[in-house]
């Protein structure tokens, strides 16, 4: 139970001084794990979508085709590692109107960290359900704002006033970029790369 992941839901306050002692040694150990772990959602996606699918009506179960599953999973993964990125510029850039300033590296470090939530609540991919994955969304939603206002004063080294402040402007901007870049992936993927649906009139 040592690990900085594990302990971000377990002990954050201690997490998070573990991840900044971490990242000041080595400044870009976030990537490997940034890498791995959006490779959760994406491959979880794949196989509910093509193994269970989803119930639209009593009798009819609707699964994606391969090739659809995994344009969908590689358009999720870019998506989320480019949006962690862009995050961590928009940290980086908001950081001068706070007398900090963290290097990119620690900006997307950070919140690659504080999008751990999400990343562990894409499991509920492999059970394809509307409800289920609201419900996990929101729950992680609400950890992962936890963790950016628990964790940027220790991460930046701010002041307890400019930490709040700073994470409200993040929680801001966070909350535009993932609203803009999720629905043009989804609009890209339905209009442009146009997915195709393998459907069964037997539910077992």
């Amino acid at each position: 139970m040592n690990s900085p992941l594990l302990k971000l839901f377990t002990r954050p306050t201690d997490a998070w001084m573990d991840i900044r002692r971490a990242e000041e040694a080595h400044p870009q150990q976030y990537l490997v794990r940034l890498l791995a772990m959006a490779l959760v959602p994406a491959l979880c996606l794949f196989v509910g979508t093509t193994t269970l699918g989803w119930s639209l009506a009593a009798e009819e179960r609707v699964r994606l085709n391969l090739a659809s599953a995994a344009q969908l999973s590689l358009l999720l993964y870019v998506t989320t590692v480019v949006g962690i990125m862009l995050m961590g510029v928009m940290i980086r850039w908001m950081s001068r109107g706070f007398d900090s300033t963290p290097g990119l590296n620690r900006c997307i470090g950070f919140a690659a960290y504080c999008a751990t939530p999400w990343f562990v609540a894409g499991v509920v991919g492999l059970v394809p359900s509307r409800w289920l994955a609201v419900t996990a969304l929101m729950a992680a939603s609400a950890y992962a704002t936890f963790l950016l206002y628990s964790g940027l004063q220790t991460f930046l080294r701010l002041r307890k006033e400019q930490a709040l402040l700073f994470a409200t402007c993040i929680w801001g901007v966070g909350l535009l970029l993932l609203v803009t870049i999720l629905v043009s992936m989804i609009l890209f993927w339905f209009n442009v790369l146009m997915p195709g649906y393998v459907r069964s009139a037997s539910l077992g």
